[in-house]
């Protein structure tokens, strides 16, 4: 079960991160996060490909209150729609000042976590709407 307020916890952090240790330092804990927490993930991934993939996010952001997300797969890639981000409808709804770089967590820890399962992530757009596409590297769509 998601629990929204954990986004207030998450954007405080990455903050205190920042200011404390600057873009790269904030960079740098994304990219362990990606490899380190997700690794049971990424062997998911590398297992299965795609439908792993497909798998994942859906039941993913059909646990996360307040968002409108589609996630589609394709011949050759999973991509995730999402009209309405959970986390930052709900740090706007409760009036809380979005940490600048809060989206790029998204692709930075994607990407981190899906390199050694040899898939590649692009993310487009941000705060509150973006495209992520999952590809199996050298069959990009």
């Amino acid at each position: 079960m998601a629990a929204p307020d954990f986004y207030f916890a998450i954007n405080a952090t990455f903050r205190w991160i920042h200011a404390n240790w600057g873009e790269e330092g904030l960079r740098a804990y994304w990219e362990a996060m990606g490899r380190e927490h997700y690794a049971e993930v990424t062997e998911r991934f590398r297992a299965g490909g795609l439908d792993a993939v497909y798998h994942y996010w859906r039941d993913f952001f059909a646990t996360e209150p307040g968002g409108d997300v589609c996630v589609q797969q394709g011949a050759k890639a999973v991509t995730i729609e999402v009209r309405k981000c959970p986390a930052i409808r709900h740090l706007r709804e409760h009036g809380r000042e979005i940490m600048p770089l809060y989206c790029d967590h998204c692709r930075v820890v994607s990407q981190a976590m899906c390199e050694g399962a040899g898939i590649v992530v692009e993310v487009e757009g941000g705060m509150g709407c973006c495209r992520q596409t999952f590809a199996l590297k050298g069959d990009q769509p």
